[in-house]
């Protein structure tokens, strides 16, 4: 049997690699565009790769997931998080977990993984060719004819599509009969265009609750670390809000309003209490001077400048309503998004196959026999913290295995 995978991303090299272990007679090759293979995976995590995350039960799991999370709880129950691990470690790689539960080799650098991976391609035997890009694949009786840029043709039996969110990959899963639901943006930061903001980057803030306001739309909450940057917002809880808002955004073209909660873990009630309690205990005290909140000192004077405050003004002659003022700037900041960031150089979209015109039990295409498809072709993507890589490692390895047994 001949396989080829159209992808060479951590999806094409799990399914090329579980297809040569469990069906050694199989001659399987990667087909890959880039000169070098397994780019994102190189890049991941500021270079570490965030493998997956310490998430093991499936039901858990596929919260994570603003697209595919009803398609892959079946496939998380075959493979999830702990069967990453362990197939990492039977080949030598370690992961650890971080306090967030992302999970990185122990090296914390992406090259022990890229290096596993490209091993084991040459232990089980699969030809991996880079600086091979598809420009059409034509389904035959037989099975399947792929042209490559350079004019050259290769047959073969089963094809694995794991082109990840690229046009080309959706072009080719088109002309084989698929339905493509059309790619936005997903996981990037906000534009804020506040300029005393800005000035605060650098600034982090663990944790913060936020509101994404769309007009017309359910407000979407999340709550996480918060980043400020010369930009704008980023961090966890801004990129988590972000993918779960991908398309509301994309159709309001990137323009709304985030909401903040500094201070999530006290109520209103207890921040004016707070700053009631300065006011009795320090009163001739300069505000800016004295914050009775645990925040960095340049947060403070952003929301006294927020609320409208002389800095000089000291918490005996604090009125009524500007602490009023003060305990609103903190409890609900409210900011203009206009316009997206993005995340570091790790790209991700939502959108893709249409999950309808897919098995899930084995990865195979309902509408072209002999053609199976895994990773972030598939209108599935997580939210930040290494779910995407596993659900690219999920659907890789089922569609490997599922291909092996179709022989």
């Amino acid at each position: 049997m001949r396989v080829i995978v159209i992808g060479g991303g951590a999806a094409g090299f799990f399914g090329a690699i579980a297809c040569a272990e469990a069906a050694p007679q199989a001659h399987v090759t990667l087909l890959e565009a880039a000169p070098e293979p397994l780019g994102k995976v190189r890049i991941s995590g500021g270079g570490r790769c965030n493998v997956t995350h310490h998430c093991f039960d499936p039901a858990l799991l596929v919260q994570h997931y603003p697209r595919g999370g009803k398609a892959l709880r079946g496939a998380f129950t075959r493979f999830q998080p702990r069967d990453t691990v362990a197939w990492y470690q039977r080949r030598g790689v370690r992961l650890k977990t971080e306090a967030d539960g992302r999970m990185f080799p122990t090296t914390d650098d992406s090259a022990t993984i890229v290096d596993c991976l490209m091993a084991e391609t040459r232990r089980v035997g699969v030809t991996v060719r880079p600086k091979s890009a598809v420009t059409s694949v034509e389904r035959t009786a037989s099975g399947f004819v792929i042209t490559l840029r350079s004019r050259e043709q290769l047959r073969c039996d089963r094809l694995l599509l794991a082109s990840g969110s690229s046009p080309q990959g959706h072009r080719i899963a088109i002309a084989l009969g698929h339905t493509i639901v059309p790619p936005v943006p997903s996981l990037f930061t906000f534009n804020i265009p506040d300029r005393a903001l800005r000035q605060l980057a650098g600034v982090a803030v663990d944790p913060v609750a936020v509101k994404l306001v769309v007009s017309g739309a359910k407000p979407l909450p999340q709550t996480g670390p918060l980043l400020i940057t010369h930009w704008g917002l980023s961090g966890p809880a801004v990129l988590k809000l972000s993918a779960w808002g991908a398309r509301l955004l994309h159709e309001a073209r990137y323009r709304g309003e985030l909401q903040v909660n500094w201070l999530p873990a006290m109520t209103r009630e207890q921040v004016r209490a707070a700053l009631l309690g300065a006011k009795a205990a320090v009163p001739k005290r300069a505000i800016a001077n004295h914050c009775p909140l645990e925040v960095p000192k340049r947060l403070w004077r952003y929301w006294i400048a927020q609320a409208g405050l002389d800095e000089a003004v000291t918490w005996a002659n604090l009125p009524k309503k500007a602490l009023n003022r003060l305990v609103e700037a903190i409890c609900r900041g409210t900011f203009a998004i206009e316009g997206k960031g993005v995340f570091k150089d790790e790209f991700v979209t939502c959108g893709g196959v249409k999950l309808a015109e897919v098995d899930f039990k084995t990865l195979a295409s309902r509408r072209c026999p002999g053609l199976f498809l895994a990773g972030e072709v598939l209108d599935i993507d997580g939210v930040t913290g290494g779910f995407n890589f596993q659900s690219a490692w999920t659907t890789g390895w089922l569609a490997g295995q599922a291909i092996a047994q179709s022989s």
